[in-house]
């Protein structure tokens, strides 16, 4: 499994290119139209909704980037797609829809959201309904997660598809609801061959990480998360193949 060459080529706007004095709020269509016509990647994220319907929103509760409250998880497909993002005025798409809107044109890297917060094996729905969403796409995507228990669910269910884990420090004061045990595990990104990975997106203020040179090394290509300047992307460039970037133009 390899990525496609354009996943290489271009920068990845993170949660599309978002702006909120722009009125383009994240993994907004307005902020997903702003980065294709850019010409940039594209990186969401994916939510399920009650009816097993992949969402394309970032937080699993509705408080921050709208004015209802709770579970992204226990609204339906229909009501989700009615309430209106702040700042923004459009609502929360489905991943059909952005599927539909984006149409390859360019690269669409996709992060499946851990959805207990333990990033263990309680997984699958939303996996399912994304898989099953891609099924007829047929632009250059993948997808990733930092649960590997739910990028081995979509090796199974779409062997075809690129997939990655998303990696990070997991230091406790970012990771609190994580024990102890399960961070040191993750941090050691141990499933990268179960998982049948062929790249990483790894937090950008730990890219010196042993295992991160040892992974490139033999092969997997290397992404990060978050770049916010052109500094920091020169430096990160320097190990990297390529950066998910927000606040400022890649």
């Amino acid at each position: 499994m390899i990525l496609p060459a354009s996943f290489l080529a271009r920068p990845f706007a993170h949660r599309a290119l978002h702006d909120r004095k722009a009125g383009r709020v994240e993994n907004s269509i307005r902020s997903i139209n702003a980065a294709l016509d850019a010409g940039y990647g594209i990186e969401i994220d994916v939510q399920l909704s009650s009816d097993g319907q992949a969402m394309v929103f970032h937080d699993d509760m509705l408080d921050r980037l709208t004015n209802e409250t709770g579970p992204v998880r226990n609204r339906t497909c229909d009501a989700l797609q009615n309430i209106p993002l702040k700042n923004d005025g459009g609502t929360i798409p489905t991943l059909k829809d952005v599927l539909a809107g984006v149409a390859g044109r360019v690269p669409l890297l996709i992060e499946i959201k851990d959805q207990d917060g333990e990033m263990g094996p309680n997984i699958g729905a939303l996996e399912a309904a994304t898989c099953a969403a891609l099924k007829d796409y047929n632009g250059d995507v993948a997808v990733m997660s930092f649960n590997p228990h739910a990028v081995a669910k979509c090796a199974e269910l779409a062997p075809d598809i690129p997939r990655g884990i998303v990696t990070s420090s997991y230091e406790a004061a970012f990771w609190p609801e994580l024990p102890a045990d399960t961070r040191n595990t993750l941090r050691a990104i141990p499933d990268y061959d179960r998982t049948g990975s062929c790249f990483i997106s790894h937090e950008a203020t730990d890219l010196g990480r042993p295992r991160v040179a040892e992974l490139k090394s033999q092969g997997a290509r290397v992404f990060t998360w978050t770049i916010r300047s052109a500094k920091q992307e020169a430096d990160a460039r320097r190990i990297v193949d390529n950066v998910t970037f927000e606040g400022y133009l890649a």
